[in-house]
């Protein structure tokens, strides 16, 4: 019989999973900090355990996590892994360095199902789901590989849309910020989403205390529903009132993400639209220059653009930063990851 993967066990899995092998609940917890906290995928290191149990658990059970088959690094310190899982899907994590913090894009799905029409991981289609423990299985190697400080905020910005997956992004969050897991604060971590309404609702009342960014790129629903599929079933009504919940439950701003497309929603009319919109809604927007993807009919506004559209809003705006994309050169940057190799 195979072994069964420990990594994505919850706490209580692996209380539950200690009870079933005779032995006291406590040890669950014990081997939940041996997983997540120390990182340990040899049983016969586990000191506090006995040796039966030692052997019953690896006889039963494997820590394992998915293979990083290729990196590359950016010319602006910026690195992109291509991880690989049992059944040979890839996906893509991007390890992002900055003066002050050091920020990891993890992936929820392999590929997409929402084919935003400006997005090179939307053009793949939804493979499947990755499981909680593929989601931690992004995190822990870095840790292996570069130590604990190695990032200091995740974001889910990687490829698929995470609240597509909701249950198991939300079982990785608990132990990403649990003490005895990767202790990692909820603060630290946002979630950004292409605008699932209800799950937003559900996200704001599960307690967990992240931050949310929301894929706009256009104020009005005729606009949003040319470029992204996703308008036609969560509607921009519905969708703001959504993040109004969200923001009034958590008593966070939210992060409105607003890319950039020469000529077609960087005009004086989308400056009036997005303040309407966003009238009243605790914010702050980042502005992002549109990352090119070879095949799809997008272009790159001139830098000179995207700061004049950041000027124009400010005034009218509270909170209006101009994002420099990171890893352009290595297809890291926003809306760049598809998965594959480098040929």
């Amino acid at each position: 019989m195979a072994k069964k993967n420990l990594i994505g066990y919850s706490l209580a899995k692996l209380e539950q999973t200690m009870v079933r092998l005779k032995q006291p609940k406590y040890r669950g917890r014990q081997l939940y900090k041996w997983l997540y906290n120390t990182r340990m995928q040899d049983f016969s290191l586990m000191s506090d355990f006995s040796k039966s149990l030692r052997e019953q658990l690896e006889t039963k059970f494997e820590i394992k996590y998915p293979e990083i088959i290729e990196s590359q690094k950016s010319t602006d310190g910026t690195e992109k892994f291509l991880f690989q899982f049992d059944d040979s899907t890839n996906v893509e994590t991007v390890l992002i360095p900055d003066a002050d913090r050091q920020a990891v894009c993890v992936s929820s799905q392999a590929g997409c199902a929402l084919g935003c029409h400006f997005c090179a991981t939307g053009t793949l289609g939804l493979m499947r789901n990755l499981t909680a423990g593929e989601i931690l299985g992004q995190l822990i190697p870095l840790r292996d590989l570069y130590g604990n400080d190695c990032f200091t905020n995740i974001v889910f910005m990687g490829m698929g849309e995470p609240l597509k997956n909701y249950d198991n992004v939300v079982e990785a969050i608990k132990i990403i910020t649990d003490s005895a897991g990767l202790m990692v604060s909820a603060k630290k971590i946002t979630v950004s989403t292409s605008g699932i309404s209800p799950k937003i609702r559900k996200l704001a009342d599960s307690g967990l205390k992240v931050k949310l960014a929301l894929s706009l790129h256009a104020a009005t629903q005729e606009k949003r529903h040319k470029i992204m599929p996703v308008a036609d079933s969560f509607g921009l009504d519905k969708l703001m009132d959504a993040v109004k919940y969200y923001t009034q439950v958590t008593g966070f701003r939210v992060t409105i993400e607003y890319i950039l497309f020469a000529g077609f929603n960087d005009k004086p009319e989308d400056i009036k639209a997005l303040v309407k919109l966003l009238h009243g809604v605790p914010c702050k927007i980042n502005i992002l220059a549109y990352n090119p993807v070879p095949g799809l009919d997008f272009e790159r506004p001139t830098d000179e653009k995207v700061d004049w559209f950041a000027r124009q809003l400010y005034p009218k705006m509270p909170a209006v930063t101009v994002r420099k994309s990171r890893g352009k050169d290595i297809d890291a940057a926003c809306g760049q990851l598809a998965g594959r190799r480098v040929k």
